[in-house]
């Protein structure tokens, strides 16, 4: 018998497959608007650009300095040029960065979004957004910030390079691990998190290794298709210390995101898996291992991608700031937080030890 339960279900329309970007004017058509503003970073400008296109006429500007960690200088800029421009629908073509743009902008205008993700991390599911101001980055939740549209285009995920492949798919199954030791956690997310969770750390090797075409492009359709499961987790459902960890690092230390991520969670796994146990049980199943965070270490450290937060530039004597930063305001977690305990995982997480 299923335990006591709250799912509260999110109002998005999801377009997932290949070749499906082509449906974008249609959608712009759905929600009854017009004037459509594209946003990119500087990096995607090409696929801003073919974005514009199919839209025509309808596209009225394309903006093009979303920014990591959503800093709030960039949101005001972007807030008044929509202004400028009459804008009545925002059409976000990226990841992370592009996405919490959008979603910044409709938190100050009620703007509709259509999103385009070309990476696998899973925002553009949630009615999260983060945003980063006096090197703080803080989050709130708010059906406001939630894009009405998601198209899921596979083809758009092909050129992204395997670094970026590995973390941006990590940080999604991130998404699913804490969901599954959520305060929130309910049976419809359990079943989605471990679906991202199995989709998306299968998929990882064959994308990375993988000669064939076709079995490629077969791997990046079950990760996508892995990370709107667990961005569906992240919207539904309360994040704990890997989230917190994350944002810390990220918006005070200015911190890759999704490479932050990646190396995190085996240490936040083993921090929470004496105090988690069905829920670890449930990851390590999913990724067929025996050992949660020793299989998402072994996994990260085999596919190239960055273990240690000494990679990513971070100074060994800014861990003790961190560990108080994160210890400092209480958040929902299975296992206490300690600040001691808390600077050993980061010291670790530094290092890039394997957990225990």
């Amino acid at each position: 018998m299923p335990p006591p339960f709250v799912y509260n279900a999110l109002p998005s329309r999801v377009i997932f497959g290949t070749g499906t970007i082509a449906h974008v004017a249609r959608e712009v058509e759905n929600l009854e608007c017009s004037r459509v503003l594209v946003l990119t970073t500087p990096q995607q400008v090409n696929q801003g650009k073919a974005v514009e296109e199919l839209l025509g006429d309808i596209c009225v500007g394309l903006y093009t300095n979303a920014t990591m960690h959503t800093p709030t200088d960039i949101t005001e800029d972007a807030v008044k040029a929509a202004k400028e421009l009459m804008v009545d629908c925002l059409v976000a073509v990226g990841g992370g960065s592009t996405i919490g743009l959008g979603k910044a902008i409709a938190l100050h205008t009620d703007l509709p979004q259509i999103v385009i993700p070309t990476t696998y991390a899973g925002s553009e599911a949630t009615p999260i957004i983060g945003q980063t101001e006096n090197g703080l980055k803080t989050t709130q939740k708010t059906l406001k910030v939630l894009p009405e549209v998601i198209i899921y285009d596979v083809n758009l995920t092909a050129s992204l390079p395997p670094r970026m492949t590995v973390t941006s798919g990590v940080n999604a199954i991130a998404h699913a691990v804490e969901a599954l030791y959520s305060q929130d956690a309910n049976p419809i997310m359990d079943l989605l998190a471990q679906e991202g969770i199995k989709n998306i750390a299968s998929a990882l090797p064959a994308i990375i290794f993988e000669t064939d075409p076709e079995l490629v492009l077969q791997a990046r359709s079950n990760a996508q298709y892995g990370a709107w499961a667990c961005g569906t987790c992240l919207g539904a459902v309360g994040m704990s210390l890997h989230h917190k960890l994350c944002h810390t690092l990220g918006g005070t230390f200015n911190l890759p995101h999704a490479e932050t991520h990646t190396v995190i969670l085996p240490h936040a796994i083993a921090y929470n898996a004496p105090f988690a146990t069905e829920a670890i049980a449930k990851v390590a199943s999913s990724l067929g291992v025996t050992n949660a965070a020793q299989g998402i270490f072994d996994l990260v450290k085999r596919l190239g991608a960055p273990y240690s937060l000494k990679e990513l530039g971070m100074r060994e004597e800014d861990l003790e700031r961190a560990a108080d930063l994160a210890a400092k305001s209480p958040y929902p977690n299975p296992a206490p937080l300690e600040k001691e305990r808390l600077l050993k995982l980061l010291r670790d997480a530094w290092a890039g030890v394997r957990p225990e």
